[in-house]
Parts: structure tokens; sequence; C-alpha cells
């Protein structure tokens, strides 16, 4: 796996200076070198004592902001994550257990080398650890085995590295599990690939597809490269991709994503984006940076950790000093706290992040989880949020009495179903629901943001805008000024047909309110939000009636794009906690700057890119699927962060006072952090249908 810098403290910044710390486990010196090669950056170096990085940069190139996002980025490869023990495996677990259940039995001259090879690695990861890091829990796990092994006390000595070695197996096991869960959401499919080479179809690892190949992808596989379709034809599902639901029809000459999948039909597509490079591959990678990572209750969790490692080992030696029992002493270093409290939480996270991707819900993040869980204001955009964003027809007015509104429906769409505009849709599924009957037409002739025209009956028929139709066309709509001022102030939008130089008819369409829009409000009230608002462009009467329709405590009304922003921006200075649901390009701005952005699984590209969270199905619910899994995993971290206290200063003190052996100690102590840590990992949600 990508081992990415990902989170960074800043220690010291000067104008052109710039020193930043790094978590720990990270090669310092690689990270030096990769830092070098960021734009702007004249020298890196690298103290891995202390894990700071020192870089001198040019101010006119970048800034000191940039530079720490761009170091934040920096993939170092598949070096560990994080200095800690080894990762086990199950050979060394097994050979540990070999040793600690046979070094009682062999001759006497043979335990102590016995003793030694076992505990090996646990004493040199402690030197290690202690040498980079100070003291910290794997110290404390080093001398306790030490004490073990200078009393003499083979038998605990090996056992306890038994222990640890297992219990370092399973938890680096459930943490894996959960990153492999959370990074599969947006993972290929498959491990192989079809490709055309000399004229035969063949099968190749993915690994080995080269910029040029070939790629052939039949029905139910999904697009393995970026690239251009050479021949076939198909039907292209982008929504894992682009949000966008409608599948669509490839072609010879059409551009594909990796990652999206083919419904029906065969494709041959020239790849041009392979490996890495792919779009499902970059994306994957933000998601493993997602992984690095860290939310306040994890940072806090693990400050807590290494707060209480010096309390362990004052513990531990004042058991000493007052009973002499070396024993003792080696019982309590056995029970840390920083395994269970480190781990947990993240764990926790993670399972709650791929439970809700797999209820159509992407969280960016464990911040983005938390954020949500705190947020206490929820703030609607109407269009396409708190409606369909689909128009659908609503009045037909006829001002010629030789058409009935039928009429003007079939008018309508009979020109208009040559194009895929949401009016002309609209108007095309209203005809077909009234029976569709056709009028026979001459070419139309598309007018762009006009409307369109052809001729019918030897006349000039029109239908689109009132600009194009009073102004361009000249047909006066004065009779009709009443019938528009009503329809206008109903908050429909209105398309014009003029037919044969006047006005026959209007047509009246409206988006229409999600079926579960009030629904969501009421399930987010009762998560935890105190006041709930709409924003809209609308007039302030329809927004009003939505507003009280659907169960707002408040809304605004006729805003402009950029009034969307400054409306978060007061409520944040006001202190609110703000979540913020849009879908547009003009929603960007107000995303970015509410404490989390959710945006809509139609959204715009850059507002799902903008946004903490990205619904991946057109259903307003699952943003109260959200905040309840938000929720949820809070309380979940909240609880085992109880437990992991509690249970380890049990064990403490039980060690404390002689009631538990180092070997006892050692299996209480990592049985419930692997408790822990599995009730973390399996928490799952379930959405509501």
């Amino acid at each position: 796996m990508a081992a990415f810098v990902g989170g960074l403290d800043v220690v010291h910044r000067l104008p052109g200076r710039l020193r930043l710390r790094y978590r720990k486990g990270l090669d310092g010196s690689a990270l030096a070198t990769l830092a070098l090669e960021i734009a702007g950056v004249t020298s890196a170096r690298a103290n891995g004592h202390v894990r700071s990085l020192t870089l001198t940069y040019d101010p006119g190139v970048t800034s000191a902001e940039r530079l720490v996002a761009a170091v934040a980025g920096l993939n170092l490869g598949s070096g560990p994550a994080r200095r800690a023990r080894p990762p086990g495996n199950r050979a060394r677990v097994m050979a540990s257990l070999a040793t600690a259940g046979s070094v009682a039995f062999v001759p006497a001259p043979l335990r102590l080398p016995m003793s030694l090879a076992a505990t090996a690695p646990v004493l040199a990861n402690a030197f290690g650890d202690w040498r980079d890091n100070g003291v910290t829990s794997h110290a404390l796990e080093g001398l306790a085995v030490t004490i073990s092994l200078m009393r003499a006390d083979y038998t605990a000595a090996t056992t306890t590295a038994f222990m640890l070695t297992l219990g370092e197996y399973l938890e680096d096991s459930v943490a894996r599990r959960a990153d492999e869960l959370l990074s599969s959401l947006l993972r290929p499919s498959s491990h192989e690939v079809w490709v055309l080479r000399d004229g035969a179809e063949m099968v190749v690892p993915a690994g080995e597809v080269a910029v040029g190949d070939a790629v052939v992808v039949g029905t139910g596989a999904v697009i393995p490269v970026d690239g251009t379709v050479l021949s076939g034809e198909a039907t292209v599902n982008e929504a894992a991709m682009t949000g966008e639901s409608v599948s669509l029809a490839k072609g010879r000459g059409a551009a594909v994503l990796s990652g999206t999948l083919v419904e029906d039909g065969r494709l041959v597509i020239y790849a041009e984006q392979v490996g890495r490079q792919t779009a499902a591959a970059r994306i994957a990678d933000y998601v493993e940076q997602c992984l690095e990572a860290k939310s306040e209750a994890q940072l806090d969790a693990a400050r807590l950790a290494d707060r209480l490692v010096p309390v362990v080992l004052k513990l531990a030696g004042g058991a000493w000093l007052l009973t002499g029992d070396w024993r003792r002493a080696a019982s309590v270093l056995q029970a840390d706290y920083a395994c269970a409290l480190k781990l947990a939480t993240p764990v926790a996270f993670k399972s709650a992040m791929y439970a809700a991707g797999k209820a159509g819900i992407l969280i960016k993040g464990a911040s983005a989880l938390e954020r949500l869980a705190a947020a206490d204001t929820f703030i609607f955009d109407k269009t396409g949020t708190l409606t369909t964003g689909l128009l659908e027809v609503t009045d037909a007015v006829t001002f010629d009495g030789r058409y009935t509104p039928e009429d003007l429906v079939f008018l309508a769409a009979s020109v208009e179903e040559h194009y895929f505009h949401p009016l002309a849709l609209a108007v095309v599924a209203a005809a077909r629901e009234l029976g569709s009957h056709h009028f026979d037409h001459q070419e139309v002739e598309f007018i762009v943001a006009h409307g369109v025209s052809s001729v019918i009956d030897g006349k000039r028929i029109v239908v689109g805008s009132r600009h194009f139709v009073a102004e361009d066309e000249g047909i006066d709509l004065g009779p009709a000024e009443e019938t528009i001022g009503r329809l206008y102030r109903d908050g429909k939008t209105l398309l014009y047909i003029g037919y044969g130089g006047e006005l026959i008819g209007i047509i009246g369409l409206k988006d229409s309110v999600r079926a579960s829009s009030a629904r969501t409000i009421a399930r987010l009230r009762k998560l935890g939000a105190r006041r709930i608002l709409m924003l809209t462009g609308d007039h302030r009467e329809r927004a009003a009636e939505m507003a009280d329709a659907l169960g707002f405590d408040g809304f605004y009304a006729e805003l402009m794009p950029e009034d969307k922003a400054a409306i978060i921006a007061r409520l944040n200075a006001e202190g609110a906690r703000i979540a913020f649901v849009g879908d547009g390009i003009n929603d960007a701005p107000a995303l970015a700057g509410a404490h989390v952005g959710i945006a809509m699984q139609r959204g715009a590209d850059i507002a799902r890119l903008t946004a903490d969270i990205a619904l991946l199905e057109d259903d307003i619910e699952r943003i109260a699927d959200a905040k309840e899994a938000a929720n949820e995993a809070m309380r979940l971290i909240a609880r085992n962060y109880k437990a992991t206290v509690w249970l380890n200063t049990a064990i403490l003190g039980a060690a404390a006072f002689g009631f538990l052996s180092p070997v006892a100690t050692a299996v209480l102590h990592n049985g419930t952090t692997l408790g822990i840590l599995l009730n973390a990992l399996h928490k799952r949600f379930s959405r509501r249908r």
C-alpha cells in the first residue's frame, strides 16, 4: 500500500523557510529527497531523531501553505506507515508459540539461548523505538521481557513474547482489514484485463497493460483504463466516477474513464492512461490519503496514550520499591493503554466510512465524519437538493381556441424531441403520457439559449424563452401578461409557443420537491440538528411556502450565488457548526466554507470535489443516513475510549497489587485490546429505506 506523508505539524516558519514535524515511522531522508522535487523548494533537510523536515523555498514560486499541502501528499512508496512493532505474520506467531510451549521442557543450558532467540524481535523493536521516540509502550514491553529474562523466568519471558507477537499480528490484521475495506470502494473489480495484440484477444495482468494497448471490455466489466473508443458500441454507467446516473452510449471516438461499468455492449479502447495514472487510481490514492489523515478524536486518544506511558512506568517502579518484587513490576509494564487507544479510534472511523460508502455515501476522511457528527446547523440549497432537479409540465394554457392544451404539448414536443435540454425532455415526457400525437414538420433549427424553430403546414413555429418569442420573433405577449404573471409567481418555468406569428400558448414547468425531503428534515432534527435552513434564488413567497411545508426553521430567498457563501460565513462567525448541502457550481464556495460540505449525487464536478461528503445515490435521505452514521461512530468511539481506560486501569491495578502474573497480564491486556478493535471494526450501519 502507498505510504503517504499525511498530517504534518508546522513547528516554525519564516519567509522562505519552513520547519515541519512528520509522523513516526517515515523515512526522513526519502522525504527530504522527494520534497526537493516540489516546485520552489531550494533545499530540504531531515532529522530523523526529532522527525523534523526543514525546507527553504522561493516565496515567489510557492507559499508555506502550498508547501505543507504538497509535502502531505507525497507518496513514499511501500515503506512502513509508522514505526511500531514489526507486523506479525503467521510463521512468526507459530514459532513464538512453539518456543513458549517447549522452553520449560528443554535442558537447562538451552533455555536461555532459546528465550533470547524468541524474545529478540520484541527487544530489538523496543530498543529501536526507545532510541527514536523515547519511552513508549513498546519500550515498556521490552523492559517487562528483560526483567523476566534477568529473573531466569524463561517461561514468562517467552510466553509474554508470544502474547505480544500474537497481539500485534491480530491488531495489525484488524487495522489492515479496515484500510482494505475502505480502499476497496474505489478499486477495480478485476486484476486481469483483456487486450487485443497481433489480432488476437488475450488476458494479461492489469499491471502489464501499457499505454497504446487496445483494451477489450464487454458487458458487466469495469473499464480498467482511461482512453478513447476505437471500435464497438456500448452503454456505459459512469455513476461511480462522475455521479451521472443516466448511462451513456459510447462509440468510436468517445472518451471513457476507468472505474466505469459497461452495462451492455462491447468496446475496444485505446489505452491513454494506465495503472496509477488512471482516474480511478487517482481517486483510490485520495482515499488512501484520507486513511492517513487524523481526526481530533484520534489525536486526543494518541496524546492521552503518550501521557499515560510515564504513569505506567512510575507505577511499575513504585510497585517494585514497595514490595521488592520484580515479577510484580514486570506485570505492570505489560498493561499499557497505547494500542487500544491509538488503534481503536481510527479503526472505528474507517469501519464507519466503509459502511457509509456501501450505503451510498462517500465520506472523505475521519475528520469529515467527526465534523458531521458535531454539526448542529443544516443548510440546504433548494434546486436539485430539496427538489429533484427534473422539470415536469404542470400547465398548458392556450390562447387560440383551435388548439387544446394537449395540442399545445404535442406541438411543442414534435419540434423539441430532437434535443436533450431539460425543458425539451420534460415536454416530450408529458406528450408521451398524453398519447404522443406527432405533428409533421420541416427541419428543426436550434437557437442556443433561446429555443427551437421549424415549419408546420407552411407556418413558422417557435418554442422557447420570452426573449426569443417576443423580441427576436416580434410576437405580442400583451394579452397573456396576466397569465404569465400568475405562473411566474407560482415559481413556474415558462415555455412560450408561437405559431404563424401569434402566441398560441404557454407551457408551465416546475421542479418537483423530493418525496423524502420532509422526512429527511424530520430525521435530521431527531439526530441533533438544532436549526435547519433553506437557501434559494426563488421568490420569497414560493420559498416561504416550501419552507413551511418541509418544516424548516427559516429560509433566505432571492439570493445571488455569492450571497450563499456570505450567509455561511456570517453563521460561522456566530458559532454555528454548519453542514451545507448543495449541488451546483455556484454552491462550491458555500460547500468549502461550511463546517462540513455535502454534495448531491447529481451535483456538478466542482461541487463534488469541494465537498467533504459526496452522495453516491440521488436520494436526499442519504444525508440523514450520513448524520446517523457519524453519530453512531462517535458514540462507538466514546464507548471504546471509556472501555479502554477502565479495563486497562483495572488490569494495571490488579498487576500492581500482585494479583496477576506477567503472562496473565499480557493475556488480559491483549485480549481486551483485540476485543475493542473487533468491536470497532465490525460495527455496521444500516441505512433507512
